[in-house]
């Protein structure tokens, strides 16, 4: 008789006997809470934490959120939009500031810090390597809960909100590479795609991870030649199972890279380095020999691009012109997609906002959830990241060891 007739698999399920992940003893409540979302006053950020439709659910689940004046214009959200599901709109800064839970996309500024209050918990981003050791000294003074929301993980120990940006800014690159390849300047006319009895566009991209899966789909879907470089042959063999799509793969040899690169129309930069900066792959004479009124899009600009001839530019001015080649090099691409990336900012934050409601404030929900831990560099004040404590030389404690402390 097999294990599922015979009864044990369900009675060893019910009786815990399986191994457990052990979990910690955490006595929950559920708390009403207060959320701020201030208005982004970081250089070009559009986008919004949180959009009308999420607001509305949290209201209705007995939350309070203030919403700065005009916060969502920059996102094609209006003051209205939010008022109309239960937000508070708020004409100063300082109220926002007053709220539980502050919500940004980008990290806060010094005067912002300056406006917080004690043991408040900031959940934004932190771009480490745009800070100063005055940063965290600040918010260690104040004795906040900071989260950083790139570094939080989901289940499967994946970063769920860069993998989202990530879609976004692959499909977009596509798009942004159509317009300038077909605009007068500096392009030559062209739209990317095959048509009947037109030889196809070539778009090559660097790298395979999800930037470089949603760059080729949407390339693909109208028809274009791609051709995907890496040095990974996991990766690649990945790409072309989640495509479907037998298209051409290479390690990055740069022979075979040179003549990829002579018949491109676009190359797509999608190389991301765990070590902070990405490799020169493209060498200023590989540029040279693109072909006339052909657009490189470096996503890799952020990490010092993967093409000897990028510069940083912004959406002011996204492009210049190199050895007759369009170059595109903004480090924040989805902020030119601003209303459709607070949608999935607001669809991550969220279920986590909801879930801190239910077990009775932010302490409880990092003692239930380790991937939200992993988000976690400050905890009450004291700094939980010992990368961070190494290059700033500030003192740091494991989380783990605060978390199964805190009473």
């Amino acid at each position: 008789m097999n294990a599922e007739h015979n009864g044990f698999l369900k009675f060893s399920d019910g009786e815990k006997l399986l191994p457990q992940e052990e979990t910690l003893d955490v006595n929950t409540h559920q708390k009403s809470i207060t959320i701020g979302v201030p208005t982004e006053s970081s250089f070009q950020e559009c986008r919004l934490p949180l959009v009308p439709q999420a607001v509305g659910l949290l209201v209705a689940n007995g939350h309070k959120v203030i919403i700065e004046n005009n916060a969502g214009r920059s996102a094609h959200f209006k003051n209205e939009d939010f008022s109309e599901v239960g937000a508070r709109i708020v004409y100063s800064k300082d109220e926002v500031f007053k709220a539980d839970i502050i919500l940004k996309v980008a990290p806060l500024s010094f005067e912002e810090i300056e406006m917080l209050n004690a043991r408040q918990t900031i959940l934004s981003s932190l771009h480490i390597t745009g800070q100063k050791r005055e940063y965290f000294e600040k918010l260690m003074s104040k004795r906040m809960t900071a989260l950083a929301f790139e570094l939080i993980k989901d289940k499967t120990a994946s970063f769920p909100v860069i993998r989202s940006m990530s879609e976004l800014v692959g499909t977009a690159s596509i798009f942004i590479a159509n317009a300038y390849l077909s605009d007068q300047k500096y392009g030559k006319g062209i739209i990317l795609g095959g048509f009947p009895g037109i030889t196809p566009t070539e778009v090559v991209i660097l790298g395979a991870g999800t930037v470089a899966e949603y760059a080729a789909r949407a390339a693909l879907g109208v028809g274009a030649i791609v051709k995907v470089f890496d040095n990974s042959i996991y990766k690649l063999r990945r790409l072309q199972d989640t495509l479907n799509n037998r298209i051409f793969t290479s390690i990055i040899q740069p022979r075979v890279l040179l003549k990829a690169l002579q018949t491109a129309d676009v190359a797509i930069g999608a190389v991301h380095s765990r070590e902070g900066m990405t490799p020169c792959i493209v060498t200023e004479d590989m540029v040279e020999n693109m072909k006339e009124g052909a657009v490189i899009i470096d996503v890799s600009i952020d990490q010092g691009g993967c093409f000897e001839t990028s510069k940083i530019t912004n959406h002011n001015e996204p492009v210049f012109k190199k050895m007759g080649v369009t170059h595109y090099c903004v480090p924040n691409i989805a902020s030119s997609i601003p209303h459709t990336a607070s949608y999935a900012f607001s669809n991550f934050f969220t279920p986590i906002l909801l879930r801190i409601g239910e077990v009775g404030g932010i302490e409880n929900m990092l003692k239930l959830d380790y991937g939200l831990r992993q988000g976690a560099y400050l905890f009450n004040g004291t700094l939980t990241k010992s990368y961070i404590g190494d290059y700033f030389t500030l003192p740091y404690q494991d989380i783990e060891l605060l978390i199964a402390a805190y009473r």
